[in-house]
């Protein structure tokens, strides 16, 4: 997870436009959540996760598979950040017949690293 991309609009731009694969989205989210993986002992630390997290994903979990825990990401937005996508980056959505469940899941992940990165920072870059 050393290499993920720097958590910006144009990373939150390509997870929408899918040109960030599945694995990534979900390591940039595991990493913001507070999951780090130990090399050495080839386990997951989530001494920085919330209980809420770590309790109910002791391993960090696939949102992209997961409805529930997209769900559970989702509802983690304040309801002020819920339309960032929108309101700051002008996201469209996706047209009818074009997405699916992953898409929706990407969207989702994408706003909450948003909503992240205006909570941790004061502003979107």
């Amino acid at each position: 997870m050393s290499n993920l991309p720097p958590l910006n609009t144009e990373t939150i731009w390509a997870i929408i436009n899918d040109t960030i694969d599945d694995t990534t989205v979900n390591q940039l989210v595991w990493y913001h959540l507070g999951y780090r993986y130990d090399s050495t002992t080839e386990t997951w630390d989530t001494t920085q996760a919330s209980p809420e997290w770590r309790d109910e994903y002791p391993q960090p979990i696939n949102f992209l598979d997961s409805r529930p825990a997209t769900m559970k990401l989702t509802r983690s937005i304040p309801q002020e950040n819920k339309q960032l996508l929108k309101e700051k980056l002008g996201f469209k959505g996706y047209k009818i017949g074009d997405f699916g469940p992953r898409q929706t899941r990407r969207a989702t992940a994408a706003n909450w690293l948003l909503s992240y990165m205006l909570l941790t920072t004061g502003k979107i870059e």
